[in-house]
This record gives structure tokens, sequence and C-alpha cells, in this order.
């Protein structure tokens, strides 16, 4: 991370409170500024979590960042709770990032792709942690839901994972295709028609009748046969893992809902978490989940304008849509409401939510 031009004091840079929210806060200024070439300082980053500060897969996302933007960083330290980043222009290129840990590399791809979409050539990314982490989106949430609303958005990403890695082992690789492409709006207020149902449970160095269990549960509740059950043993394996994930594929958008397993948690209970949570999706009608509705809104801003409709507005949602505000000239409305923290409170996740984007 270069010094050699920094701080010019004639730029602009934007103060942020990064105790409002954890890593999705630093992620999404990041991928704000290098979008804008607006440089900030963000202070208090994740102050309010058990490990304060900037933990291996946060460092990751930072020297991606500045990686793909030749940008000027001060405070990029293990612990540190603040971070001075300022970007220069976007650079297309073939790009490694290793975590080196189990962190997310689903976190580390979202922080650098919207960038690369705008730059002036293909790139590609090899990433290297977790692929299947309980506190981030899967590699198949992104396949299966999150990329294929940016290919409707006009974007042309490919992705390919090569190895699977579960926390705390790691060990996981995928592989990215960045085409350059305008992002443009998109509206999702109907889902359409529901066109399958399946679940996947997949297990790495533990023993194949946690899979099993998971699945007879997922059948039983959800009423799926054989053909829409897959049991998946990772070989060789990468540590202990597992994750059981019901895809819900409709006309115009997809759900993935993962529930891991955990030492002292039955195989019943993983599956039952999960088969709550796409039952209460399927009867309830909603177009976007709430993890979805996370991950699309900053590329709706991006793209100047969009609309959804969810079931639930997350802290996370809302803490990001303040601060992508900062940084872009959109408005985020919930219902006609501009978005606030108080939407996120437990009774929100009761309603039903016309999520607009207007620049």
């Amino acid at each position: 991370m270069s010094s050699r031009r920094f701080f010019d004091a004639r730029k602009v840079m934007l103060e942020l409170n990064g105790a409002e929210g954890g890593g999705q806060l630093l992620r999404t200024a990041l991928t704000l500024s290098i979008c804008t070439g607006t440089p900030f300082r963000m202070t208090g980053i994740r102050a309010g979590r058990p490990k304060a500060g900037l933990m291996r897969q946060h460092l990751t996302a930072i020297e991606a960042a500045a990686a793909i933007s030749a940008a000027e960083v001060r405070g990029a330290s293990p612990g540190s709770l603040q971070l001075e980043f300022v970007p220069g222009p976007v650079r297309a290129g073939d790009y490694h990032f290793p975590i080196g840990t189990a962190g997310s590399t689903t976190l580390v791809l979202q922080t650098v792709l919207p960038a690369l979409l705008r730059a002036e050539s293909p790139s590609t990314l090899h990433i290297e942690g977790g692929t299947h982490n309980p506190m981030a989106p899967s590699v198949d949430f992104l396949t299966n839901a999150f990329i294929p609303l940016l290919h409707k958005m006009g974007a042309n990403v490919e992705l390919t994972l090569d190895r699977y890695g579960f926390y705390p082992a790691g060990g996981g690789s995928l592989r990215v295709r960045i085409a350059p492409g305008k992002l443009l709006p998109l509206t999702l207020t109907d889902r359409g028609a529901l066109k399958s149902i399946r679940a996947l449970a997949l297990i790495s160095a533990v023993p194949g009748t946690v899979a099993d269990r998971e699945l007879a549960v997922v059948a039983r509740r959800l009423g799926l046969g054989p053909e829409a059950l897959e049991h998946r043993s990772i070989r060789p394996a990468v540590g202990p893992g597992n994750v059981l994930m019901i895809t819900i594929e409709s006309k115009h958008v997809s759900e993935v809902i993962a529930s891991f397993g955990a030492r002292g948690v039955t195989s019943e209970t993983v599956a039952e978490r999960a088969c709550v949570a796409a039952r209460a999706y399927i009867d309830r009608g909603v177009v976007v989940g709430e993890h979805l509705a996370d991950q699309i809104l900053l590329p709706m801003a991006l793209a100047g304008g969009g609309s959804f409709r969810t079931g639930g507005l997350t802290e996370h949602f809302c803490s990001n849509a303040s601060l992508i505000g900062k940084f872009v000239p959109i408005d985020i409305t919930a219902n006609g409401q501009v978005v606030d923290s108080s939407m996120s409170s437990p009774g929100s996740r009761t309603a039903d939510w016309l999520v607009e984007l207007k620049s």
C-alpha cells in the first residue's frame, strides 16, 4: 500500500463512524470510495463487536480495494479502529487475494466487484479463504441468488468454485471473471411462479449420517422427493464443516437459505432452522429475502435506481442505506419513508416493505 501521495489536503474526505455497524459498513465504504473516487476516514471501526477493530478478512478487503485503485491507506493493521483511504482510478487486472484464514472470500469479492465492472477491460480474481461461513453469504448464495440479479442488471460475471473452505480451517478458493459493463436499474416486485425447491447438504470430515438426517427432515417438512435432495461429501476433506442449503427458485428471483452445523447442535436442529426459514419465505410471498436485500442494495444504488419488495429490514440494511447516501446522490425509501435505524426494530420483521431507490 503506497504512501507516495499521502492524503492531499485539498481533497474532501468523508468522516464516517464505524461504530454504527460491523465489517459490512467498512466494505460498503471501500466499494463506494473506489467507485466514486471519494476518500474517507472511518473511526470506531467495529467498536461494538466483542473483538473490535480490523480483523484479517477486513484487512484483505482493504488490500483488495487498494490494489485495484492504487489507493493510499493509513491505519490498516490488526485491531485498528481507524482507517483512512484515498482511492485512485480503478485498474483492471488479474488479482490474487489470499486471506490466510477462514475469513470470507465472498465478502472480499463483493468489496471490489462493483468497481471492476466499471474498469476499462476485463479482470480476473483468485481469492482464497472461507467459502461457506456462518456470518457471510456462501458461494452458493452468490451463484444462485445474487449474481443472477447482477446479470439482470447487465453485469457479466462468472464465478467458479475451485475448493471449499469451512470455518475454522479455511483453505477454500474461488475464481471470478468480470467484464466491464454498466449496471442498469432493476425492479423486483413480483417473484413469479415457484419453479423448484431443492436442498443440498454439504459435509467435510464429519459422518455422512449428518447429511442424511438433515435431508430426511427437509424431505418431511417441505414435502420434497429424492430428486430434490443432494448429499455431497467434500473430497479431499478441508477440515470439519457442514452446511445445509435450501434453494427456492421462482421465475424472477431465487432465495438461498443456509443453516450451519456446529458442535453440540443436532442435525435435526440444523435442518429445522432451515425449513422454518424456507417455509416462512414461501408462505409469506415476499420477493427478496432479508439477506439478499442487504446484498442487492448497493448495486442498485450504483445503477441509479430500482425497487424491490422484502419482508424485513435488518440493521445492516438500514446502516448501509444511510452510508450509501453519503457517497451517492440517491434517495432510499421503504414504504415511502426515508430508511433509518428505527426500521430495523423487531416489529419491522412482520411488515412487508417496498424499497425504492431514486436518484
